[in-house]
């Protein structure tokens, strides 16, 4: 960037840069304004409210360092000499570089004296009497602060598991005596109804006395002649008999019967559909026919699947070994629906 010194009107290749540094200051050396290096021991001419208003900035509350910094590049940006700007002034330049080492100057000199505070009082802590130390943690435990802070954590989980076996002990104490209570109860309605049940049997047992005694049973038909219920099976439990009796006059049929009777419609099915499938195709076979009988094939072995496993959950439920089937097979059916 090309530069005219405003003293001397000569043009000087000089890159334009702002400088923010607290050491440094601006003075006229032959025309051109340079900078020259300020001694530590330099005194600052301006206060700190003084150094605010050159600053412009308000003289009310604490202000960071980034907001000094951005006021101070601010009014950089319009005095200083090399800006090339209406507002450039050496002067007023000196005087806002002045005042910004003024301000970092006293936030230093407060920073320090924070510091210094917090560093007394880190020592005055540490110089505390050791017998001070054991006011906290309830006085557990022993050696440095750490040790005693986890030797205090490993009794409070100590009491914490006490706690909860003693609030468990508790529960079960409460839910046997109420398992106690519903067991009494349980006693208690089951002897009630074996009591019913008692006084019924001697009611209808009294009643059947009284009926004997009246002659009500002498005209009944079949009176003195043996029982011929059970003829054909003279070994069979009665109650059995009667149970099996009652069950089959209303129809019902054990489960493996069913599975055997569905097993028995369903390859029946498949083998009328094989047999009228092969019936309608020619011997021998055309490409074409060959083809349909082979899809015919395909969908046939689906069917023996399902019927396989069928077949499977009836062998489990059977009750005689020798009633038991064996799988179907795609190639024993195809063969006798071609035979």
């Amino acid at each position: 960037m090309l530069n005219v010194c405003c003293a001397c009107q000569t043009r000087l290749v000089f890159p334009f840069f702002i400088v923010v540094s607290t050491t440094v200051n601006w003075v006229p050396i032959m025309g051109v304004y340079k900078r020259s290096k300020m001694h530590s021991g330099t005194q600052i001419k301006y206060s700190l409210t003084e150094s605010y208003r050159i600053l412009q900035l308000p003289a009310e509350g604490n202000k960071s360092a980034a907001q000094v910094k951005d006021a101070y590049l601010r009014l950089a940006k319009l005095y200083h000499p090399d800006s090339g700007t209406p507002t450039a002034d050496a002067e007023l330049f000196a005087k806002v570089e002045e005042a910004y080492r003024a301000v970092l100057t006293h936030q230093r000199k407060t920073k320090q004296s924070c510091q210094g505070k917090t560093t007394e009082e880190e020592e005055t802590r540490q110089a505390t009497l050791a017998h001070r130390h054991y006011l906290s943690y309830e006085g557990v435990g022993s050696g440095t602060l750490f040790q005693r802070e986890n030797q205090y954590r490993q009794i409070r989980v100590n009491r914490a598991a006490e706690k909860v076996l003693d609030y468990r002990q508790r529960e079960h104490e409460r839910a046997a005596a109420a398992e106690g209570e519903l067991v009494e109860r349980d006693v208690r309605q089951r002897s009630h109804k074996i009591k019913i049940t008692q006084a019924v049997e001697r009611l209808v047992e009294d009643l059947i006395q009284e009926s004997m005694a009246r002659g009500d049973f002498r005209n009944l038909s079949g009176a003195g002649k043996p029982l011929t219920k059970f003829e054909d099976n003279p070994y069979a439990d009665p109650m059995t008999h009667n149970l099996n009796r009652i069950l089959t006059d209303n129809g019902y049929q054990p489960p493996w019967v069913v599975t055997q009777r569905d097993i028995r419609e369903a390859i029946a099915h498949i083998r009328k559909k094989l047999l009228v499938s092969r019936a309608r195709l020619g011997d021998p076979m055309t490409p074409i026919e060959q083809s349909q009988w082979k899809q015919l094939c395909e969908f046939v072995q689906e069917e023996l699947v399902k019927l396989n496993k069928m077949v499977d959950s009836y062998n489990l439920i059977v009750p005689l070994l020798t009633m038991q089937m064996v799988h179907f097979s795609l190639s024993r059916e195809m063969d006798r629906a071609v035979k």
